[in-house]
C-alpha cells in the first residue's frame, strides 16, 4: 500500500467515524461555517481556560473531506493554547493551498494533519478540507460566523 492510499483511508477512517462529533456541552466559544460552493455546513464548539483549548467538537454535514478534516482538527486542538491553535490553522491553510514545493516543509510539522496535502490538486476541495479550520478561527476570535468565500 503506497503513502497516498494509506491517506485515502484515514480520511474514510474519520468521515465515516469522526471524532469529536457532538456538541460540545460547556463550550464557550463557538462558531458556525458554511461553504456555499458544496452546502457544507459545519458548527464548531470549543472550550477554552486559561488559554488552552481544552476540549473541542463539532457538528454538521458534508463531504468525506470536509467531515474528516473537521474530525482530525478537533483532536488536533485539545492542549493547545490559543496561540498555537491559531498557528497550526496558517500551517493546514498553507498546506491545502500550497504548490507542492512548500507543501512538504509544512507537512512536516503536522503530522497525521499531512494528509491533506493531496487536496490542493483540486481546488474546488480546498475549500471542503478548510471549512471547520476557518470556523474554529471564528470561534476563536469570538465570531459566530465563517464562510470559505
Amino acid at each position: 500500500m503506497d503513502l497516498r492510499e494509506l491517506y485515502q483511508e484515514l480520511i474514510l477512517e474519520h468521515s465515516k467515524k469522526p471524532r469529536n462529533f457532538r456538541e460540545l456541552e460547556g463550550a464557550n466559544r463557538s462558531a458556525e461555517g458554511y461553504n456555499p460552493l458544496c452546502g457544507d455546513r459545519a458548527t464548531v464548539y470549543l472550550r477554552v481556560e486559561d488559554d488552552v483549548v481544552r476540549e473541542a467538537s463539532f457538528k454538521g454535514s458534508g463531504c468525506s473531506i470536509s467531515t474528516a478534516s473537521a474530525s482530525m482538527m478537533t483532536d488536533a486542538l485539545k492542549g493547545k493554547t490559543l496561540a498555537e491553535a491559531k498557528a497550526l490553522f496558517e500551517l493546514f491553510h498553507e498546506l491545502v493551498t500550497a504548490d507542492p514545493s512548500k507543501a512538504a516543509a509544512v507537512s512536516a510539522q503536522l503530522g497525521k494533519l499531512a494528509v491533506f496535502a493531496g487536496v490542493h490538486e483540486f481546488p474546488m476541495r480546498v475549500k471542503c478540507a478548510s471549512l471547520a479550520w476557518h470556523t474554529m478561527k471564528a470561534a476563536l476570535e469570538g465570531g459566530a460566523r465563517a464562510t470559505t468565500e
